[in-house]
């Protein structure tokens, strides 16, 4: 390795599994300290444990590495806070935090309960927060960091049955964006990964993707954004998916409408075909997936000349 992270401490969030792990491990070969954090739980929630943080700090300090496990929930403001204090007591700074922990609570809308819709937001959206805020407050005094936050095509895309997924990821690029307007005067960095990996959540995606990886693919990414040589990217998503980096648009107005004063509904119905609509890339997925296990059955469509006509 480079040492491309040597004397850099970094948080991980969710790091006993699959992303989050591959990432600890990555930035501890490039020379990073590294606050290892999972609670273990499983994806519903249930059986928390220590024993993932602890087993992915045994295979960093046993390569030589230096690590540290945390067992705090990240779902709450006190959990965030001692994670980042842990880095601060153990290694004398924060200088990135990594935020990958998540869950499911899979649903469709008019049937997901408060606590299916809670307990999602608080370690997706809340659980980036906590990191953010606390790490935030000691990164401004160093006048250095990097906030690094995890998304998803679903939270650009939505998805059928995560209502609660889909606006927890769209909501942390929103808070990654907010960080970096704000925190860029103090040298602190925001940016957000878009991985598509083979991972224990991935699993459960309903239907196949074009395209997948692992999660080692997502820690050089994660590992280049937390680093010196990354002083002037920032505000920015990117998808990470076996050899291929792909960075997204940011969001801007692609057609309006004008008069002098204030419109009517009538005029709005009248004129609306000039302003009209932007199509769901989601829907665009779904047929791509659709083929695609048409293909994979052999199904072909019945009439193929009528098709072509």
């Amino acid at each position: 390795m480079s040492g491309f992270l040597e004397g850099k401490v970094v948080a991980i969030t969710g790091a006993g599994r699959g992303i989050g792990r591959a990432i600890a491990l990555e930035c501890a070969a490039e020379g990073a300290s590294v606050v290892v954090n999972d609670y273990g739980v499983s994806m519903d929630g249930s059986e928390p444990s220590s024993e993932v943080a602890d087993a992915v700090v045994a295979e960093i300090t046993g390569a030589g590495g230096k690590a540290v496990a945390v067992a705090d929930s990240v779902a709450t403001m006190a959990g965030g806070e001692r994670i980042v204090q842990t880095a601060v007591d153990t290694y004398g700074r924060i200088d990135g935090v990594v935020c990958v922990a998540g869950n499911l609570r899979e649903r469709m809308l008019f049937n997901m309960s408060e606590d299916e819709w809670d307990a999602v937001i608080a370690t997706h959206l809340k659980g980036t927060f906590t990191l953010f805020r606390a790490a935030s407050a000691v990164m401004r005094k160093q006048k250095f960091g990097r906030l690094i936050g995890f998304t998803s095509g679903a939270g650009m895309y939505g998805s059928i049955a995560q209502a609660n997924y889909s606006a927890a990821k769209g909501g942390i690029v929103s808070l990654v964006r907010s960080a970096a307007v704000g925190l860029g005067k103090y040298g602190i960095t925001a940016n957000c990964i878009a991985p598509v990996a083979r991972t224990r959540m991935s699993e459960n995606v309903p239907g196949s993707l074009a395209e997948n990886g692992d999660p080692e693919d997502v820690a050089p990414m994660a590992v280049y954004l937390l680093s010196d040589a990354a002083a002037d990217v920032s505000g920015q998503v990117y998808t990470v998916v076996g050899g291929r980096i792909g960075v997204w648009n940011q969001p801007q107005e692609v057609r309006s409408i004008i008069k002098d004063g204030r419109w009517s509904p009538e005029e709005i119905a009248n004129r609306f075909s000039t302003l009209g609509t932007e199509k769901l890339p989601f829907y665009e997925i779904m047929e791509q997936m659709q083929k695609a296990s048409a293909a994979a059955a052999g199904d072909q469509p019945a009439d193929q000349s009528a098709a072509a006509s």
